[in-house]
């Protein structure tokens, strides 16, 4: 069995303390190797009259990251999880995990069932289970809200997102910081430990959740939580029931088996397998097939971004956000400081709501400089063109670009579906030039094409695509091929809606349909987020008759009736809201635009509604992999589930 085994924890003693380092790299999950060697590194301990203390800790950059996905639904080869961590919490002597960077899901769970916990600055602990349609089902959801209470316990587990150690601290979740070395730190912290008669464990600490009892708050407020961010998942009401039951039952051992139970219903749950699927697929998305790991990348240091309306407001925020100074370049000095004042006030809107701090808003805001000349961007390491679709005003600006910038400068354009090549034609440098496709709003929406021209070289496609995960973008490859992959298959699933809209349903019966089956946002929901106004000016630009599936956009336009920018479009909304309202007043445009175009409007059921718009889309994802357009058929989840 041995050799089937993966992974592994060195020990090493130091005077009377016991160092155990789990050693799976690259990020140290608790794979079968990992349970075994725990388990027998604690015994080893447990029986030596030497050891009085006994350190947990991982090996590289992280403690431990997490059980082993790869394991999932299969018999495990030696010790389960369960057992090992029983083995952890009872040891007979103190254990102090030392957590020496990420202790996510079972990592963290390790960690609580440890006496203490000390962790370095740059440390950041997490229950992420619920972005893997699971809940925390090694004791998470029965300890953490022991530690800092089933209100703030839930908040973390239904968002998934990690903590840093600062906060973690603050909570209650870790004892101290090290400030010097983690291990040294952690021999001061237990051996300072060593005379007490007994030492605390997370299962017997009851104060929290029984303070709890009888408010039903909690739990109300949690639910409410999971129905805004987690719509349609099935996780998170059994991650709500696991913490209702440490809040309400008397023994630690009959909530742990209630959480068992609502574990195995998750992990058989296909919602489970889809969200797995996505996990390992966006992994997968940021892999260029041709390209090493190991291509040299040009630093991005600093950015230019041409062009200072929404979406290249947005793209330098991305920048910034980043901590990568950009100059933001427009001919119009009123447009630049109109697009200037609501990058800021974009910002305040993050800082009224707590997302930020005022300082954080002066520190990006400054990393920020409007710019009227191109001579400003010649030290730049990219830039980036985001104006309107129009395939020779792009090509003027890339030339000015190409004359402008230093020859190593890459050179991007935001454009939706423009020929890249035929851009990269007018420049000397093809070589440097990419698409890269934000969607928008861009300082909101994670998706970013990057596409791939005929000449694009493979450190130019490793750059972007870095500079993508330096965003937090979900960064995917695309060839050039009109629409690329999101508005190609974009186009067929919004025709639908439209002739929906055509046919008798309305927007919010449409939207409400789809957003129900999965779908995060409607059709006419995102057209409103987007902009009406960008596909009606762009036609009455280009003197191009519109297409029938835009007819009552177009008609809505011509009442100003916009989108979010202007509180109008498909639905109403408040000042400062993005949630959308109904729109009675607009239906008479809908029947007029009906009939005007020989539609007979008729009452459409939801299910017709979700058939002809997912299967528009599943068919257009099927010709775009035939064609070879994108390399692999999950990148095309990854486009549409972002």
């Amino acid at each position: 069995m041995t050799n089937q085994l993966k992974g592994k924890v060195n020990y090493k003693i130091d005077g009377n303390i016991a160092i155990l380092e789990v050693d799976n790299p690259p990020v140290n999950p608790l794979s079968n190797g990992v349970r075994k060697g725990l388990a027998d590194s604690i015994n080893k301990a447990n029986v030596d009259g030497a050891i009085e203390g006994i350190i947990l800790t991982g090996a590289g950059r992280s403690f431990i990251a997490g059980a082993d996905i790869s394991e999932f639904g299969q018999k495990p080869d030696g010790p389960d999880l369960h057992t090992t961590l029983r083995e952890i919490e009872f040891s007979k002597k103190p254990i102090i995990a030392a957590i020496n960077g990420a202790a996510l899901g079972g990592g963290l769970e390790t960690a609580l069932v440890c006496n203490y916990r000390i962790a370095t600055n740059n440390a950041i602990v997490g229950l992420p289970e619920v972005n893997l349609g699971l809940l925390p089902g090694a004791g998470g959801t029965q300890r953490l809200p022991r530690l800092i209470g089933p209100s703030q316990a839930l908040k973390m587990m239904l968002s998934g997102a990690p903590i840093p150690a600062k906060k973690a601290l603050n909570e209650g979740i870790i004892d101290a910081i090290s400030e010097n070395s983690l291990i040294e730190d952690a021999v001061l912290f237990l051996k300072d430990k060593l005379g007490q008669n007994s030492h605390p464990k997370v299962r017997d600490d009851n104060k929290k959740i029984i303070e709890a009892r009888g408010d039903d708050n909690i739990l109300a407020e949690a639910k409410a939580f999971a129905s805004k961010t987690r719509r349609g998942q099935f996780a998170p009401s059994k991650i709500i029931a696991c913490v209702e039951a440490a809040i309400n039952e008397d023994n630690f051992d009959d909530a742990m088996k209630k959480e068992s139970d609502y574990f195995l219903e998750c992990l058989v749950h296909p919602q489970r397998e889809a969200m797995i699927h996505i996990f390992f697929g966006e992994r997968a998305a940021s892999k260029i097939s041709d390209i090493p790991k190991d291509t040299t990348l040009h630093q991005i240091k600093t950015a230019g971004v041409i062009g200072s309306g929404t979406m290249g407001g947005g793209i330098a925020m991305n920048f910034a956000n980043a901590g990568i100074p950009v100059l933001v370049l427009d001919k119009d000095e009123k447009n630049l400081n109109r697009g200037i004042k609501v990058i800021e006030k974009n910002y305040q809107i993050m800082v009224d709501r707590g997302r930020i701090s005022a300082k954080q808003k002066d520190a990006v805001m400054s990393l920020i400089t409007p710019t009227l000349i191109y001579e400003d961007l010649s030290d730049i390491d990219i830039a980036i063109e985001a104006v309107y679709e129009n395939l020779e005003l792009k090509q003027k600006i890339f030339k000015n670009l190409d004359e402008q910038t230093n020859n190593k400068t890459i050179l991007a354009s935001n454009t939706s579906g423009l020929d890249i090549d035929a851009i990269a034609s007018v420049t000397k440098r093809p070589d440097k030039v990419v698409g890269t496709h934000f969607f928008s709003p861009a300082n909101v929406m994670r998706l970013l094409e990057v596409v791939r021209g005929e000449a694009s070289s493979k450190e130019t496609m490793a750059t972007v695509m870095a500079l993508g995960k330096k965003m937090k973008k979900a960064a995917v490859v695309s060839l050039n091929a009109p629409g690329f992959i999101g508005n190609r298959m974009l186009a067929g699933y919004t025709y639908q809606a439209n002739m929906l809209l055509l046919e008798g349903a309305l927007p919010n019966q449409i939207d409400n349909a789809l957003e129900s089956f999965g779908m995060s946002m409607g059709p006419f929901r995102m057209l409103d987020l987007v902009g009406l106004d960008l596909g009606w000016r762009a036609r009455k630009l280009a003197k191009i008759k519109s297409p029938v599936t835009a007819k009552i956009s177009d008609a809505l336009c011509e009442l100003d009736r916009f989108g979010q920018k202007n509180s109008a479009g498909f639905y109403n909304y408040s000042k400062g809201s993005r949630a959308p309202n109904p729109a009675p007043e607009n239906e008479d445009i809908y029947r007029t635009v009906s009939e005007e175009n020989g539609f007979t409007r008729r009452e459409i059921p939801d299910q017709e509604i979700v058939d002809r718009c997912i299967l528009s889309l599943v068919n257009e994802g099927a010709q775009i992999l035939s064609e070879g357009i994108t390399q692999r058929s999950g990148d095309i989840d990854i486009v549409y589930i972002n």
